[in-house]
């Protein structure tokens, strides 16, 4: 009995010096960076992140350029004092040595809290946004979320089934691609032969993406398709060699072909755009290839443009 009391008396005081944090790290879905939230913080429900019931409390998980991560390690070296009165402060995680700053700030007339964290991801770099009101902050204190970014974990995959399930569309054939990730979730996913080590210049890509604006009237969207295939990033140099209206699956469409140059090692690219019309949103579909192996991946590419199908199907 006195051992009882005495295990009691130790799980008390724990929870009353330690925030309750969840046993494991939770990753948003779609998100590679995860952490163990506070309690009273789910799954938000329309960003990636979790947030408190009231939805005050806000917690913003995504992803940014490797590079970054680099580049705010040697800003900390450097300078390791405060910077317009915010001092970075380093923690140790699961993954490495991550940063976080904290500053008072306003949200409307909302006296708030604000920290952000920066954490490496190997390919990429982790990257979470705090946000705790005053009438909150005495259950969510600088102390708490730094508990919370000290659980920061990075998984270098999220399984298939999970990223397509973000889609407002289906994906029914995948083109034998050998890697997928949704580049926003729920808005854009990649589908690669290569990867991010590699880069996805050298061999066969393709872009999926749901784009809210679309031409207004019919006349203009070869105009729109054309000025849309030659802003592709990371393409320079496009000429184009064929742009005309189309249909895909009963729906109107606008198909752009072009040549161009791409990526870092200035790879000769063939690139197909697709713009599908109809419904609130226009869907936007391009297809990139070197050169050489055009002939044999257009045909991967219309595969994969033949298989989306709306959600509710």
């Amino acid at each position: 009995m006195k051992r009882l009391r005495l295990l009691i008396a130790i799980a008390l005081f724990t929870a009353a010096t330690h925030p309750a944090l969840a046993a494991d790290a939770t990753f948003p879905p779609g998100a590679r960076v995860g952490l163990t939230p506070l309690v009273g913080l789910t799954i938000a429900k329309n960003f990636s992140g979790f947030e408190s019931d009231d939805q005050n409390v806000k917690v913003l998980v995504t992803e940014l350029p490797a590079d970054a991560y680099n580049e705010v390690a040697n800003a900390f070296k450097a300078n390791p004092t405060a910077t317009g009165g915010i001092k970075p402060e380093s923690i140790e995680t699961s993954v490495g040595t991550a940063f976080y700053t904290a500053e008072n700030a306003k949200d409307g007339t909302t006296a708030v809290r604000r920290y952000s964290m920066i954490v490496p991801g190997g390919t990429f770099a982790g990257y979470v946004a705090v946000q705790v009101p005053e009438n909150a902050a005495k259950v969510y204190t600088d102390e708490a979320v730094r508990q919370m970014f000290a659980s920061a974990k990075i998984r270098q995959e999220v399984p298939v089934a999970e990223q397509l399930g973000l889609m407002p569309f289906k994906l029914t054939d995948l083109g034998s691609f050998k890697n997928l990730r949704t580049l926003a979730p729920g808005a854009a996913i990649i589908l690669a032969d290569g990867d991010e080590t590699t880069g996805f210049e050298a061999a066969p890509f393709m872009v999926i993406g749901i784009v809210g604006a679309s031409p207004p009237e019919p006349g203009d969207r070869a105009r729109f398709a054309q000025e849309a295939a030659t802003r592709i990033p990371g393409v320079r140099e496009a000429r184009i060699t064929m742009s005309e209206p189309i249909r895909i699956d009963g729906q109107q469409a606008f198909e752009t072909r072009l040549d161009a140059t791409s990526g870092k090692d200035n790879t000769a690219v063939s690139i197909v755009q697709w713009l599908r019309f109809g419904g609130p949103a226009m869907m936007r579909i391009v297809g990139i290839a070197p050169r050489g192996e055009w002939d044999s991946a257009f045909p991967r590419f219309r595969a994969v443009r033949d298989g989306i199908q709306p959600r509710d199907q």
